[in-house]
């Protein structure tokens, strides 16, 4: 059987890409990317932590966030279509929406 160590580790190196992914790039469509796979690194840990507590409350909160998740996947990619229908791209240096 794999530890559970394995799992934190996955789950901590996949939130630091995201985290690399989300300061180093500027289009919006892969933040919004990287921010997603840094949920599913934190899900990841959550599920370890929940197998080697032999608890099931790690479980239940993923499946939560996993409804939060698809839930602001539609209002992102909604938003990031009327965005480009608006100013013509989804590149986040050159959309100023508080720049009158």
């Amino acid at each position: 059987m794999i530890p559970a160590a394995f799992y934190l580790v996955l789950g901590a190196v996949i939130f630091v890409i995201g985290v690399i992914g989300v300061l180093v790039r500027r289009e919006a469509i892969v933040i919004f990317m990287c921010i997603e796979m840094m949920l599913s690194a934190v899900g990841i840990t959550l599920v370890a932590a929940s197998c080697y507590l032999h608890s099931f409350d790690g479980v239940l909160f993923l499946f939560f966030a996993m409804t939060v998740a698809a839930a602001e996947a539609a209002v992102g990619l909604a938003i990031f279509v009327l965005l480009y229908r608006t100013r013509k791209t989804v590149r986040v240096d050159e959309i100023n929406l508080l720049r009158w």
